[in-house]
């Protein structure tokens, strides 16, 4: 699916605008008609009907490069490698090591190698995130009472 330029170019200033007057656009149709199923889409004269969630996908992909950023897609049944895992967490692969044999993060092994799948690790992301988030919550509200803000 991904094509070696596909993964080792970020977007130019000139595709980078593209994709934001486009993910502004998309953005409003969205929203303008949320029972919407189905889009048709004309393309070099070829018409395609495309279903609600790959134009929200589209619409996310869009937006990801109008920031600059290359973008992967990854199917949410993907098995990745501890490297690939570590690179998404974006710690050290010994560190995500010890996250698995914890059993922080579900995991499998194919021989020797430990496969993690792609859903698993961005539900322990995910928890990451709801945990710092509250950890912050919890710190603005200790301020506060100290009357530190």
């Amino acid at each position: 699916m991904n094509t070696a330029r596909d993964m080792d170019s970020l977007p130019n200033t000139e595709d980078a605008g593209l994709a934001r007057a486009s993910a502004q656009e998309l953005s409003v149709l969205l929203a303008q008609m949320p029972k919407a199923e189905r889009a048709h889409v004309k393309l070099d004269g070829h018409d395609l009907v495309l279903p609600r969630q790959a134009l929200a996908l589209m619409r996310d992909l869009l937006s990801e490069m109008a920031q600059g950023n290359a973008v992967t897609i990854v199917p949410t049944h993907a098995e990745l490698t501890t490297q690939e895992a570590a690179n998404i967490l974006n710690v050290s692969r010994p560190y995500l090591i010890k996250l698995l044999e914890v059993g922080e993060i579900a995991h499998h092994k194919v021989n020797k190698h430990r496969r993690i799948r792609f859903d698993d690790l961005m539900a322990y992301k995910k928890q990451q995130a709801l945990q710092s988030s509250k950890a912050l919550d919890d710190l603005a509200q200790q301020a506060q009472e100290l009357g530190m803000y």
